[in-house]
């Protein structure tokens, strides 16, 4: 074995590898070690999994391929399952180890294909298969995914429900990285953990209006932790109507709403009078209905008290789960355009309120300026989602680098040392 340090030629030129092949189309000279056809590199490496003919990888342990002696090393490490999808490893910088980072889906087959070089420089190539069992737990992490399928405004946000509360970081990491969303046309989008059973995802700007919307899950199959596996999830398809925004000035007494950017109407309104402001921000219809009874005590008002009210109330859009809708109150028709009088609905005319319930759907925005109320909430009284900036939106991811968008490094694929 030669340990005498040699200094390495760079070659100009393209290398071929195929995915399972062994076929190399180099340059160069014929002395150039890597225009050698690849050895068969068995015996330098020694792989983690079991040898014998029908047994199977333990899903829970994770891959390991070592070099046998100081003769070569680790280029190139690439293993995919059946289905296309890779998993992640770590290969030291000495190319002497290659370990698995990402977990291994269980009852799946996989094909390892393993890069060397020897101590000469000349390359080897060594392809594995093997299968693995089944998880040693029947533990079960189900995903449902929000909204149901349909049409809805620009506004809405993609939810995916837990069944059971995930709190680390890393198992989050591996839950998002198999929740998927593609769109048409494609934006960019994060999700965000609203807690530990719920996560969000929007785009950084409203969807694009006729956006058609794809959500999916990778990770039946996945392990989690030691003892909770990914199971199924039914696919969402969903698409955007027009953009409608509604642009309420609390101050003016004024309802715009827009249509794809142009303004369609201007609606004399009132809103929250003091001690019952209307929240400022950004709101998403959450449903209409054609009649509601609304009464004061469900939002903390004493039955009988000066403040009371029991109402029927017609064409009501809701954008808050604790009562603030935009219905009709013809019994402030009086003050709509100069005063706020209510208890934090916007209210208008019944044929505006008629008109706005059957020109808005689910998704779409109402936003709210120069109240003196409170802020939108972020999270749990509707969606209050466009309220969260994109920068403080991203961190809400459990993938390393979801701040910048770019790729975390349990995604990557293919991973090699750095060059000597």
């Amino acid at each position: 074995m030669n340990h005498t340090p040699r200094t390495r030629t760079v070659v100009s030129c393209t290398l071929l590898v195929t995915a399972l092949g062994a076929g190399v189309t180099a340059c160069g000279s014929d002395g150039n070690p890597l225009s050698a056809r690849p050895y068969d590199a068995a015996d330098l490496i020694s792989f983690s999994g079991p040898a014998g003919e029908g047994k199977r990888v333990d899903p829970d342990k994770p891959l390991e391929i070592t070099v046998n002696d100081d003769d070569g090393r680790i280029t190139d490490v690439t293993v995919q399952d059946a289905t296309g999808r890779y998993v992640a490893g770590e290969l030291a910088a000495d190319g002497s180890r290659w370990h698995s980072t990402s977990p291994l889906a269980a009852n799946a087959h996989y094909t390892v294909a393993v890069s060397t070089e020897d101590d000469d420089g000349a390359p080897g190539r060594k392809v594995l298969t093997f299968d693995t069992s089944n998880p040693t737990t029947r533990k079960r992490l189900t995903v449902t995914f929000g909204p149901q399928a349909g049409v809805y405004g620009v506004g809405q946000p993609i939810t995916a429900q837990l069944d059971q509360e995930v709190k680390d970081k890393g198992q989050r990491a591996v839950i998002e990285r198999a929740l998927k969303v593609d769109s048409t046309p494609e934006v960019q989008g994060s999700w965000y953990w609203v807690s530990g059973k719920e996560l969000h995802y929007r785009p950084k700007e409203y969807w694009p209006a006729h956006t058609a919307i794809s959500v999916h899950s990778n990770l039946d199959g996945i392990k989690i932790s030691d003892r909770l596996w990914g199971g199924p999830a039914k696919p969402l398809k969903i698409t955007t109507g027009d953009r409608i925004e509604a642009l309420t000035d609390a101050a003016a007494h004024q309802m715009t709403v827009y249509r794809n950017g142009a303004q369609i109407n201007r609606i004399p309104v009132t809103t929250g009078r003091p001690g019952f402001e209307t929240r400022n921000g950004v709101k998403v219809v959450l449903d209409k209905q054609y009649l509601v009874r609304m009464r004061g005590t469900t939002i903390g008002i004493a039955e009988g008290t000066s403040d009371s009210y029991d109402l029927l109330v017609y064409w009501a859009t809701r954008v808050t789960w604790s009562g603030e809708y935009v219905h009709a109150a013809p019994w402030s028709v009086g003050s709509q355009g100069s005063a706020n009088v209510s208890h934090g609905c916007t209210g208008m005319s019944t044929s505006n309120a008629q008109w706005f319930f059957k020109t808005v759907r689910d998704g779409d925005i109402v936003k709210v300026v120069n109240s003196n109320g409170r802020a939108m909430e972020p999270f749990g009284n509707g969606f209050g989602d466009w309220n969260v900036d994109w920068k403080k939106w991203s961190k809400g991811s459990a993938l390393a680098n979801a701040k910048t968008g770019a790729q975390a490094p349990g995604d990557v694929a293919r991973l090699q040392p750095a060059a000597f």
